[in-house]
């Protein structure tokens, strides 16, 4: 019974079997007919372009701009004596202002051209400062003023001071003229002097000149002594 019904499904399986068979066969068949589409080989890397090659490309087709020829441009150059004329007013601004020294404060008191002068700071002895008015102290080194104007008037008294100072003198004398100006009211440069030896520090006293020395017309200054530069080492 058993042998029967195996029998019966082998059969029935067979007719399958084929079938499925020959479905396989056709499709592989059919497979080996159809044309083998080709494949596309793979596109060659492009390297990217360098910055030089882009700005070259950048620049294509640009034009340079027509110039005109220009003449060099010449400076003058100073002459010797200009360049030590600034050096020196330069300088005696410099120096000036570390003075502490005001050109308007000394024009504030306008001193007359006939008028005596007389400076003292406190602690310069009453009989020093008569010797110097009597004209008993000697003066060593001198400027005049005639002819300057204020500032060329202000550096020449200042390098006075200081060149004297180097050279340990203690007594100069400053000719100032007796001119008049209708600015100030009494004389310009004899004005200025008083009022820049009033402000410098190493001005201990001043007076009017002796008739021998210039009178009215220019002053005694006495200076303080330069204390000596310490030895090195």
């Amino acid at each position: 019974m058993e042998a029967d019904v195996l029998s019966e499904y082998v059969n029935r399986l067979r007719p399958m079997k084929s079938k499925l068979l020959n479905d396989l066969k056709k499709s592989l068949t059919a497979e080996q007919k159809a044309p083998v589409k080709p494949v596309a080989a793979p596109k060659p890397r492009q390297e990217e372009p360098d910055e030089k090659t882009l700005w070259q490309r950048a620049l294509n087709g640009v034009k340079p701009l027509a110039t005109e020829a220009t003449a060099p441009l010449h400076l003058p150059r100073p002459d010797k004596q200009e360049m030590l004329m600034r050096r020196a007013r330069a300088e005696g601004e410099r120096e000036m202002d570390n003075l502490g020294i005001s050109d308007t404060q000394a024009l504030m008191n306008p001193v007359a051209s006939e008028a005596q002068l007389a400076f003292r700071r406190v602690g310069v002895q009453v009989g020093q400062f008569k010797k110097l008015q009597d004209g008993q102290l000697v003066w060593k080194a001198a400027v005049d003023l005639h002819g300057c104007t204020v500032e060329q008037a202000r550096m020449a008294v200042l390098q006075l001071i200081a060149d004297a100072r180097a050279e340990s003198i203690t007594v100069v004398k400053i000719v100032h003229g007796k001119g008049y100006s209708l600015d100030t009211g009494g004389s310009l440069l004899k004005t200025c002097v008083n009022g820049w030896l009033q402000q410098h520090p190493a001005v201990l006293a001043f007076c009017s000149a002796t008739s021998k020395d210039g009178g009215n017309g220019a002053v005694l200054v006495l200076l303080k002594r330069q204390a000596p530069a310490a030895n090195a080492g």
